[in-house]
């Protein structure tokens, strides 16, 4: 019951005359303690008679809203209710209960309806909540109007951020999480603004509460215009002139964690110690309720800074493949969670697009993340295909699980920016969206597979050819699930998002879109988003030619390695990038067999590429090795003079190479960097 409105029992016999009443009803409805006795319920409370007493008669409860008026001539609207009674005294026939306002003056009067008002129905009804802000703003509703006219909450800024630098010679920062007032007047908000940081100096009553953790009197009798000029705030002095303040501290094992500040205007009655008993009794058990909302804050921040620091912070792609992400946490009902996301260019006019999620929720599932990344990371570099990448992934969750159970979903793709080819794998995870220019959209039908960590399953992977222009969509299953739709009316209403025209507009609006409506869902999951748009790098950047496998082809990838060069303006490269090309060419032609294929690609850096039908990866050998092993580089094995030279030489002349595997056999690469 709230503390603004006062209850009045009467007791009535069968004619409605009252034969027993409370205090409050004597106090209210009548000048003579005694004057209720023997009067009729209509003579204290016109109108009563016949829509309450007549039911009360028949067995029925009956409420009506009624006029009162009190012997002060105030007339208040009451809320009357007639109970019928059986099995009592024997002239006692119902019990009437009347809901009146309690007039201003009274309003903290009472101590049993105060104490009612904070403990019973206030602090239930708002300690549930562990968002610290949500927490102290429900709080401070439960202390004003029920215990005081305006407050705040204040907390130590040691105990919000472990951060905070050691309190200076003004004393400790204190944070004013929430304010509440009952007079409307928007001169509260200005001049003590939430979420303002402040120090108290020693001394004062504020400073007194922090280091006695005890409740504190204080008076702004005279000192409410002081008060305005040190704090250099004018509206202070009307607003706290002639005002009671009690300073109730909020305490926990850590120590004190701040305070509430609870004033009362000259209209009523000051604090007394029957208020401090109560006050101090809602403040120890809201103190339980700050400390664990605090704990929970503080946990939940660190777990989105740790969380946010193994996102990527960059994206890269081939310059003619657009790529856009949206990443969005979870709400404050759902703990932190494990989706992640990446674009990865790899030489060659290629980029790796990864979406994943990690099951569950929480620092365990943000740590599982990160380590899925990196992971990712360091096989994209070694450029496996998506379904084998993924593989590889599977055996380091089993790994992973071997102590705590995890298991967690995503789908890789690859795209070659060259010939426009795009080869997807997925584990467990929703479908990507294709979205061609012009046409609709379709959700791509890869292999399924079981999630990462899952095991039980071969994973596949789909490659196709795209239109250029064409978008990528990837995405968690936050998107288009939550509790209050179906994930097949989530995909739905995400293929009419991406509909016709979408590949035409821009990527940012495309993910703006799509996350349109997730905002307001209290349960929502993190969401992660990936959208790029494809196309192949102009005809005129990369070249291509099929040699036989004959020593004399070297001579010939010589002559047209230097003339591309020529044609594209890198004479200064000519000679370094004919050498690497006549190394990997002849190690190509010594350790495999059938046609090779030499390629030039010129996006972010030179890239000479050398494609043939073995599968025997190429390895440096150090001095002394035996020769003869299958795909050594050229000049090694046989004896010869320039033994272990191959790989050596690439590696000086080039800023990075590697070996990648393709159907039909295997390409090694090197890149330089362009002049």
């Amino acid at each position: 019951m709230e503390s603004s409105t006062r209850i009045l029992i009467l007791g009535l016999d069968w004619s409605g005359r009252i034969l027993q009443f409370d205090r409050n009803a004597a106090a209210v409805l009548s000048a003579d303690p005694d004057g209720l006795l023997g009067a009729g319920l209509d003579e204290v409370i016109p109108g009563a008679r016949e829509p309450l007493l007549e039911a009360a008669k028949a067995g029925r409860e009956r409420t009506a809203m009624l006029a009162v008026e009190t012997p002060g001539g105030a007339v208040l609207d009451a809320v009357v209710t007639v109970h019928p009674m059986s099995g009592g005294a024997p002239d006692l026939a119902a019990l009437a209960v009347v809901k009146v306002p309690v007039p201003l003056a009274d309003r903290f009067v009472d101590p049993a309806v105060i104490r009612r008002a904070l403990l019973d129905d206030g602090l239930p009804r708002v300690g549930s909540t562990l968002d610290l802000e949500l927490l102290a703003r429900g709080l401070m509703d439960v202390l004003v109007p029920h215990f005081c006219n305006s407050g705040a909450l204040m907390l130590l800024e040691s105990h919000l951020d472990e951060e905070e630098p050691p309190a200076g010679p003004g004393g400790p920062p204190l944070r004013r999480m929430a304010i509440a007032f009952d007079d409307g007047d928007p001169s509260w908000d200005a001049a003590f603004p939430t979420g303002e940081t402040i120090a108290y100096p020693a001394g004062t009553p504020y400073a007194r509460c922090v280091e006695s953790g005890r409740p504190v009197f204080a008076s702004f009798d005279d000192e409410a215009a002081h008060a305005a000029a040190e704090w250099r705030r004018p509206p202070v002095a009307d607003l706290l002139k002639g005002a009671s303040m009690l300073l109730l501290p909020i305490t926990s094992p850590a120590g004190v964690l701040g305070f509430f500040v609870c004033t009362r205007n000259a209209a009523h009655r000051p604090f007394d110690p029957y208020d401090v008993e109560i006050g101090h009794a809602f403040a120890a058990r809201a103190s339980t309720f700050v400390e664990n909302a605090r704990r929970y804050s503080r946990e939940r921040a660190t777990a989105l800074t740790l969380q946010r620091s193994l996102l990527p912070t960059g994206l890269s792609a081939p310059s003619t493949v657009e790529v856009h992400h949206r990443y969005l946490p979870g709400s404050r009902m759902i703990e932190v969670g494990g989706d992640w996301y990446e674009s990865i260019a790899l030489p060659g006019a290629r980029v790796a697009l990864v979406v994943g999620d990690v099951a569950g929720h929480g620092v365990k599932a943000a740590v599982t993340m990160g380590r899925l990344r990196t992971a990712i990371h360091t096989l994209a570099g070694l450029e496996l295909p998506p379904a084998e990448a993924l593989e590889r992934l599977d055996a380091l969750m089993s790994t992973l699980g071997e102590r705590e159970p995890h298991f967690a979903t995503c789908a890789y793709a690859v795209y070659d920016a060259v010939s426009g080819r795009c080869e997807v794998a997925s584990a467990g995870h929703l479908p990507p969206l294709l979205v061609p220019p012009g046409g609709a959209s379709t959700y791509l039908d890869v292999p399924p597979a079981p999630p990462l960590g899952v095991g039980g399953g071969p994973i596949v992977s789909r490659e196709f050819t795209v239109e250029d222009g064409t978008l990528l969509f990837l995405y968690t299953d936050g998107l288009v699930e939550n509790r209050a739709r179906d994930i097949d009316d989530g995909l739905a209403g995400l293929r009419r998002i991406l509909g016709p025209g979408a590949a035409a507009r821009p990527l940012d609006e495309l993910c703006q879109d799509a996350l349109d409506g997730v905002y307001d869902d209290q349960h929502r999951d993190d969401i992660a988003v990936l959208v790029a748009r494809l196309a192949r790098i102009p005809a005129d950047d990369h070249a291509s030619w099929e040699l036989p496998a004959d020593p004399a082809a070297v001579r010939r990838a010589r002559g047209l390695v230097r003339d591309r060069l020529a044609r594209w303006g890198l004479d200064e490269l000519a000679d370094s990038t004919v050498l690497l090309a006549s190394e990997l060419v002849t190690n190509a032609i010594r350790h495999a067999s059938g046609r090779l294929v030499l390629r030039l690609v010129r996006e972010g850096g030179l890239v000479c590429e050398v494609f043939d039908r073995s599968d025997g990866r190429p390895r440096v050998r150090h001095h002394g090795e035996p020769a003869g092993g299958e795909g050594e580089p050229a000049g090694e094995g046989g004896g010869t003079a320039d033994t272990g030279r191959g790989l050596h030489v690439v590696g000086r002349l080039a800023s990075r190479w590697g070996v990648r595997r393709t159907p039909g056999g295997k390409a090694v690469w090197c890149e330089q960097e362009l002049p």
